[in-house]
């Protein structure tokens, strides 16, 4: 990693006008990727009934999707280092677009599940390489902290127009409907990114092939125990096998990157402290993300007895803060310094999501539930876009690939290992398989966050703009 008071990597001047075409198109792929998991949530219950899945095969197929994309992100995002960015980010968009047709024809769970994998890995081929590329195209690090809240915004509307769409796609439509929509997004965002964004050079050195296979095989085989735990139970040999070899892989991962000459993460990435709290906290916001937005429309259409487009309606208001938290936290990091600001977004979210256990609500919405829901959103996005831009805003050439695809890994596999684990746990708190224990099941959300605040005051190497920050007040 550089020193603090190493200047990242200029790019060559660009139009304004035409830079800000490209980073459109770019974001796209961010929308596109939230998009789809707001519309697939939403569609959930419909899933499920009309494919006759449980509650842990639901999770399962919801889980595979994650599995492929936390496995797969930190090989994308040094692909897009090693290969250049634009061509990787094109690969990876041409095979999300072919799973969603698979996904969209599903006849089975099975079916469904390859779909879903076949999104995921092509997520984790774009989104890296897409957040590379943005990157590349600001090179002072203010810059790169608006640049993360316009991401988060982005993301933020994903969810937005995701709730809605996809509980009124899936009442008008069906649910397959959900996996059509985006393939027009994608399209048009890669021929955005093929003709605007420019073709950055290749880093020179070798592919740590032993090290790409060693981390995917590590961080998918644990991310499969975890998901077999809440099907069948952690002491089942799915589970224990999946654990045993991703544990055996990570160790193996450590070894070959110490004796790699081009390694695929460079160990001495882990002793730059403010790179390691973020991904630790990123991984407590993922598992966050995925289980509020899993349960919560089992909760508004099982318990609260929502319609998918009620539930989709009434789920606006987190969509609308998650932006709104998004452009605010690159404000509130220059006004405060970033250290303040992520702990300051993360009690927001512990707020709201204590809220959302305890609420009272019992049929349809309410304006306690609304609370609740305002809280939640704008802690999601003040705590992720600070979050990102801790951990990518110091990037130097060659590194913002490696760095992206670490911070967006951290927080899929928090995805889905926390959401296997909530599951695992609401699931048995009901004491019935297709039961869901949601108070239980919210707490736990709630407890992760509490972790990430606990984490988010550890002291990290401050910054010279945190440091500049300080001494303006």
């Amino acid at each position: 990693m550089m020193s603090n008071e190493t200047a990242p990597a200029t790019v060559p001047a660009r139009p304004r006008a035409r830079r800000g075409v490209a980073v459109a198109g770019l974001a796209a792929s961010m929308f596109l990727v939230i998009l789809d998991s707001a519309m697939v949530n939403l569609a959930g219950p419909a899933i499920r009934e009309g494919l006759g899945l449980s509650v842990p095969e639901l999770a399962i197929a919801v889980n595979s999707y994650l599995v492929a994309f936390a496995g797969l992100l930190l090989l994308g995002g040094r692909l897009a280092d090693v290969l250049g960015g634009r061509k990787v980010y094109l690969t990876g968009m041409a095979v999300y677009i072919a799973a969603s047709v698979c996904s969209a024809l599903a006849v089975s769970g099975p079916m469904l599940t390859v779909g879903r994998v076949g999104q995921g890995i092509g997520s984790a081929i774009v989104v890296p390489a897409a957040l590379a590329l943005v990157l590349s195209l600001y090179s002072s690090r203010a810059e790169r902290t608006r640049a993360m809240g316009i991401w988060g915004a982005v993301a933020g509307a994903g969810s937005l127009i995701g709730v809605f769409l996809g509980g009124t796609l899936t009442d008008l439509l069906g649910w397959q409907s959900v996996f059509l929509t985006p393939i027009p997004i994608g399209i048009t965002s890669a021929v955005i990114v093929w003709r605007t964004v420019p073709s950055f050079p290749r880093r020179p050195g070798r592919f740590d092939l032993l090290g790409a296979l060693t981390i995917t095989v590590g961080i998918s085989a644990i991310a499969l125990g975890t998901v077999s735990a809440a099907e069948a139970g952690w002491g089942e040999p799915a589970t224990l096998i999946g654990l045993t070899v991703g544990f055996a892989s990570l160790t193996a991962f450590v070894i070959a990157e110490q004796r790699s000459a081009d390694p695929l993460v460079p160990l001495g990435v882990f002793r730059n402290r403010p790179v390691v709290t973020a991904s630790v906290v990123m991984m407590m916001i993922g598992a966050t993300l995925t289980g509020v937005f899993f349960f919560l429309p089992l909760y508004q259409q099982e318990v609260l007895g929502m319609s998918a487009l009620a539930t989709g309606m009434a789920q606006i208001p987190i969509a609308v803060m998650i932006i709104v938290g998004s452009v605010v936290a690159p404000m509130l990091a220059k006004r405060i310094g970033l250290g303040r600001a992520l702990p300051a977004g993360l009690a927001v979210l512990l707020v709201g999501l204590l809220w959302l256990a305890v609420d009272p609500t019992t049929s349809g919405f309410s304006a306690s539930l609304l609370g609740a829901f305002l809280l939640t959103g704008t802690g999601l996005g003040l705590g992720s876009v600070s979050a990102t831009a801790m951990a990518v805003r110091d990037s130097r050439e060659g590194e913002s690939g490696l760095l992206s695809g670490l911070i967006n890994a951290a927080q899929q596999v928090g995805s889905a290992v926390g959401l296997a684990v909530l599951i695992g746990i609401s699931v048995g708190a009901a004491g019935a398989n297709d039961d869901i224990e949601f108070t239980t099941a919210f707490l736990g959300v709630a407890a992760l966050i509490l972790i990430a605040l606990a984490l988010s005051f550890v002291p990290t190497a401050r910054t010279r703009a945190d440091r500049a920050t300080a001494g303006a007040r």
